[in-house]
């Protein structure tokens, strides 16, 4: 219910926008030579993603082998460093990694604050605060003031949230093929075409995809719905443990049609 309430707050698209509006990368369908790493929700984790980027420069190193990391998106809110964490998504890799960021739902509701600020009030409560917190707007405090309304904190965050950080989050693509695997934070919906996906589906979507998984004939490499370890379905690979809660950050690791966790 509660994550209902928040698609129709968040996830509505008018119905004359085009199926998708973010873009869609394609490294095509041959197997890749590499090895493909994903991790999966981030939230605010900092220290956790650095790790997880330790250990796959470790086991790129020690398997001699190149390697594609696909960050599956929801960067903000919820954890203590969404500032932090942009800020390193960024910067080139220092272990000299090749990402690519895709977005999550989290990420597209940041990246559209400014352009709607009615939906804010809203958003503080879907991780926001946290969010706020690591730019160093204390939300409490200005409500104690009476000064937490709308079109303060929309001024707030205009001058406290770096430019590049709205212009990292709106350019983010929403979705990576890479030979057999579909890689996007939430998921497809069943029965309908790649090509015909939508945007919010991908970034918000659980049933029925979660129940039916995949049947485009690629495995969807996931995140957005959280679980103690991996979720494995129906041609589906879920990878959200809930860092920012229980400090696991899960690394998967794709060789040709071997999937293993780091």
């Amino acid at each position: 219910m509660v994550s209902q309430v928040l698609k129709s707050l968040f996830g509505k698209r008018p119905r004359k926008d085009p199926v998708s509006v973010r873009r869609r990368l394609d490294l095509g369908e041959v197997p890749p030579q590499y090895s493909l790493y994903a991790i999966g929700d981030i939230h605010g984790c900092l220290d956790l993603l650095r790790d997880a980027e330790d250990r796959i420069a470790a086991d790129m190193a020690r398997h001699d082998r190149m390697g594609l990391l696909v960050l599956l998106g929801d960067y903000v809110d919820r954890g203590l460093n969404s500032a932090g964490v942009l800020f390193h998504l960024r910067q080139p890799s220092e272990k000299g990694l090749k990402r690519i960021a895709l977005c999550g739902n989290h990420d597209d509701v940041f990246s559209a604050l400014l352009d709607h600020p009615e939906k804010i009030m809203d958003w503080l409560s879907f991780g926001g605060r946290e969010t706020l917190m690591s730019y160093g707007i204390d939300v409490q405090q200005l409500s104690e003031r009476g000064q937490a309304k709308p079109s303060e904190l929309v001024k707030l965050i205009a001058d406290a949230v770096p430019e590049q950080d709205f212009i990292f989050t709106k350019d983010l693509p929403v979705s990576l093929r890479v030979g057999s695997y579909l890689f996007v934070h939430a998921g497809i919906r069943p029965g309908i075409g790649l090509d015909q996906q939508s945007d919010e589906d991908l970034m918000w979507i659980r049933e029925p995809f979660l129940s039916q998984g995949s049947d485009i004939g690629l495995t969807v490499v996931h995140g957005h719905t959280p679980s103690e370890k991996p979720s494995i379905g129906p041609q589906r690979i879920g990878i959200d443990t809930k860092a920012y809660a229980t400090g696991n950050l899960t690394v998967l690791r794709i060789d040709g049609d071997q999937a293993t966790v780091l």
